[in-house]
């Protein structure tokens, strides 16, 4: 007898930055759940063609939908999209996030740094905001925030970046308190993957800085995908406001 010890057959799953990177492994490992998955990112091309591909692979039902999390005003149309479609969302997954370079950080302005809040900070809050009151009114659902190893160590290249998601990790615990019990609210503090991102990095450099962490390297994204279905489902029945490091041990050394 095969045990389900998440229990997402069927579930409703929302994956902001869902179209590529570690949104979309995810996206994809739900859905090999049995979950039903929406994929949302800023352009609305890729969500629909992965959404296809899922889809068409998996036999769940997933919809692709174009949203600007940082954005506020459009927010509410993409709950209200899910909602109109599916009748609820299960899980949030708040991934969507940009870390700009810069030159210096004398040379931040104003505008790249509300971008950069907006995305990775004001629009979680948003969304955990209305998803959370309809999972606690439906009783009960799960919050996955996505943050990052820069907001404890944050290198100077990423301040602004790293600050962003310090605050990811406090509405952590903000949320977990505002919609417990019915609603747990979790964030995996994300270290360094191969995605679209790692493309820019000096490899050499990254490398010889990850042979000092325990596990030595960086890491792929399908190594997101267990934590992601641990906090998801029913087996973290009794884990909320938690900050899940998942860095190849990286925040584990002094």
């Amino acid at each position: 007898m095969t045990i389900d010890r998440h229990n997402l057959r069927g579930k409703v799953v929302l994956v902001t930055g869902g179209s590529r990177g570690l949104g979309a492994h995810m996206a994809w490992a739900f859905a090999e759940e049995g979950a039903h998955v929406v994929v949302s990112s800023r352009k609305a091309e890729p969500c629909i063609e992965l959404a296809a591909k899922i889809e068409k692979k998996t036999g769940v039902e997933a919809l692709g939908i174009a949203a600007h999390v940082g954005e506020w005003d459009s927010i509410p149309a993409l709950v209200d999209a899910v909602y109109e479609r599916f009748g609820r969302i299960d899980v949030l997954v708040n991934n969507a996030g940009i870390a700009p370079l810069y030159d210096d950080v004398e040379g931040v302005d104003e505008a790249l740094f509300d971008k950069i809040i907006d995305v990775n900070l004001k629009g979680p809050f948003r969304l955990s905001a209305l998803v959370g009151a309809r999972m606690k009114a439906s009783g009960g659902g799960s919050i996955i925030n996505i943050s990052s190893s820069a907001s404890e160590r944050p290198a100077p290249e990423y301040v602004p970046y790293g600050a962003a998601k310090a605050g990811l990790n406090s509405l952590t615990k903000g949320f977990a308190a505002t919609y417990g019990p019915e609603v747990r609210v979790n964030c995996i503090m994300a270290g360094a993957f191969f995605t679209d991102i790692s493309k820019g990095w000096d490899r050499d450099a990254f490398d010889e800085l990850a042979s000092n962490w325990p596990i030595s390297r960086g890491g792929d994204p399908r190594e997101i995908v267990g934590a992601a279905l641990y906090l998801a489902g029913d087996s973290a029945s009794y884990t909320t406001g938690t900050i899940l490091p998942v860095d190849g041990g990286r925040m584990a050394i002094g």
